[in-house]
């Protein structure tokens, strides 16, 4: 687990105690004081200005664990440097928002708060990596086995079985404040006394959220003035670090600690025993232990030390926290193996007891055709024995037959030839009786099967003979189908024929209508030719008045337009010219075509309207 995942964690308590709602949105005013207690534990520096733009009351900006993540990764959490904060301030700093909101202990037996929050501490370093965060049964009882180790008691399983075996733990696992809760109801420190719980959980804390491999007080050899002092040493995976006493308030130095170190047994000498020397790069340096079992264990605690620093891992209780995650997960898989086992030996069982099932059957099946077949070998060995009994009655006639034929041997040499060939045929109709007896058994035999095959057409039969009622009903029933629809079609024919007839007559009409239009046409177009003749004659006598003389060899012209002529003569009229005489008549004349379309059109003819607006499209000279 990264330095990212780890502040994640703490984060994310924080987070949600913000949002007081549960619907996964917070306050922009809460997520900017959040937001800037961030950026001061994790030393990180900002812009106030740019943050309170940021978080400015509008539409935008984070307002949800959605919107606010992209804030944290890109401002808080890609800026963060390690070994630039103490991650115990940041966890302070969450655990105080957290705490007021869900933390809310009971009862007589209550932590103090400092080892509530390394208990919570604990809890995220030891939660399984999704959210919501929980603890796995069995690294609550790894944690409360170190904390009994610290105080040098035996752990209640009596009450942690009882507190585990609660449906809501066993489906999600631990929540922090269900183990907190657990913890201040005392039943698991039953008779212990608090100074000595605090000791324990302060013990368990440094050693696996500080990385505390080991601590204590040792006698170590100046390097200068070669004097023995007594110091308080604390061993983390990197480095070693030495105190002027417990409270590590005054740090004198430190020993880092890496690949090329290693830690020697040294003979006792100059008063010291129990010795041993840690050999760096640049220097030796001679510790004492008080006794010769404090020596294998820092020993033993810095060869492990070196051993993570070779093998790059940062934090011995991460690597073990891993392995114990992958032991769960191997553990899991080996009893969802069992499990797929069982499943599939049941299935094999069932499989077996129905295939047993199907050969009771087939068993049965098979004593009742034995006995089927017992019974007809039964009667064709009596049919046998009636017929053996009636062959041994004849051969007991023939012998008597031939014992009285033997007495008249001599008499009737004849006779008794006749009576060896009676006895010949009857030893021959004997074998015939014998094969017809093996004829009849097999006739018998095909006669089952033939009753069998007869039985067998006979359903194929009765089935054949519903199908074919099926069809005959079908039939019927398209046939009255048939015959509505040819009385339907009879009645429409008849409706046509109707509107047939009807038809025709509104033809005669019409055509007799076209005869009488054809008969107007011809007089109009008699009219036109009387009136085009008119016009001519006119034209004649318009020509003819269109130069007449006057007195003087002056000519007159008539018309209503007047003209000067000078001063005192009269005017003179201009008379119409032929040309315009023509236009008046040919106007006439096209209201005169108009007139006859109009008429032609009123009536209907097609034709006729052809002739007439061939006619008048005709100009009048």
């Amino acid at each position: 687990m990264d330095l990212r995942s780890e502040l994640l964690k703490s984060i994310w308590y924080a987070f949600t105690a913000l949002d007081v709602e549960k619907s996964g949105k917070v306050s922009k005013s809460q997520l900017k004081v959040l937001s800037h207690n961030l950026y001061t534990v994790l030393c990180i520096p900002h812009d106030p200005a740019a943050l309170e733009e940021h978080f400015r009351d509008d539409d935008d900006g984070p307002v949800s664990s959605q919107g606010y993540m992209p804030y944290l990764n890109k401002y808080i959490l890609d800026k963060v440097v390690e070994g630039t904060f103490i991650k115990e301030n940041v966890d302070e700093l969450c655990w105080t928002l957290t705490a007021k909101k869900n933390y809310r202990p009971e009862g007589k037996c209550v932590l103090p708060g400092k080892d509530a929050f390394r208990l919570w501490c604990l809890f995220i370093f030891l939660s399984e990596d999704r959210y919501p965060l929980v603890m796995v049964p069995d690294e609550v009882e790894y944690l409360l086995k170190k904390l009994c180790m610290a105080m040098s008691v035996e752990l209640n399983c009596v009450e942690l079985e009882d507190f585990i075996s609660q449906d809501s733990v066993q489906q999600n696992g631990f929540i922090v404040w269900a183990f907190l809760e657990m913890m201040n109801s005392g039943k698991l420190t039953r008779g212990i006394a608090k100074e000595t719980i605090s000791m324990a959980i302060e013990e368990v804390y440094r050693e696996i959220v500080g990385d505390v491999l080991k601590e204590g007080y040792l006698w170590k050899k100046g390097q200068l003035r070669r004097n023995w002092i007594e110091r308080w040493f604390t061993l983390q995976p990197s480095t070693l670090i030495y105190f002027t006493s417990e409270d590590r308030k005054d740090r004198k130095g430190n020993i880092q600690l890496d690949g090329n170190c290693c830690v020697e047994v040294l003979p006792d000498r100059d008063g010291k025993r129990c010795m041993f020397c840690l050999k760096t790069l640049s220097k030796t340096y001679e510790l004492s232990a008080s006794d010769t079992k404090q020596r294998q264990e820092w020993t033993t605690a810095i060869q492990t030390a070196i051993r993570l620093q070779v093998e790059g891992k940062t934090s011995l209780h991460k690597d073990l926290k891993q392995k114990r995650r992958e032991q769960r997960e191997q553990r899991e898989k080996r009893r969802e193996a069992k499990e797929q086992e069982l499943q599939r030996l049941r299935a094999l069982q069932e499989e077996r007891e129905r295939k047993m099932a199907e050969l009771e059957l087939l068993k049965e099946a098979q004593r009742q055709a034995q006995a089927l077949l017992e019974q007809d070998e039964l009667r064709r060995r009596q049919q046998h024995e009636q017929l053996q009994q009636a062959l041994e009655i004849q051969l007991k006639e023939a012998e008597e037959a031939r014992a009285s034929m033997q007495a008249e041997m001599a008499l009737k040499e004849a006779e008794a030839e006749r009576q060896r060939k009676r006895i010949k045929e009857l030893e021959a109709m004997q074998q015939r009786l014998e094969e017809a007896l093996q004829q009849e058994i097999k006739a018998r035999q095909d006669e089952e099967a033939f009753r069998y095959a007869q039985a067998r057409l006979l359903a194929e039969e009765e089935e054949k003979m519903k199908a074919l009622m099926s069809l005959r009903e079908e039939q019927e029933e398209y046939i009255q189908r048939a015959q509505r629809e040819k009385q339907e079609l009879k009645q429409e024919m008849e409706s046509k024929s109707r509107s047939l007839e009807e038809a025709q007559m509104q033809l005669e009409e019409v055509r007799a209508n076209r005869h009488r239009v054809d008969q107007d046409v011809v007089a109009a177009q008699r009219k036109l030719r009387q009136a085009s003749t008119n016009v001519k004659h006119w034209n004649v006598q318009m020509n003819r008045l269109m130069h007449p003389i006057g007195p003087g060899g002056t000519h007159i012209t008539l018309g209503l337009e007047k003209r000067p002529s000078g001063s005192g003569s009269f005017s003179s009229f201009r008379v119409p010219s032929q040309k315009d005489s023509g236009l008046r008549l040919r106007q006439k004349s096209d209201e005169q075509d108009e007139e006859s379309k109009e008429n032609v059109e009123s009536r209907g003819g097609c034709e006729s309207d052809k002739r007439l607006s061939t006619n008048g499209d005709m100009e009048i000279p």
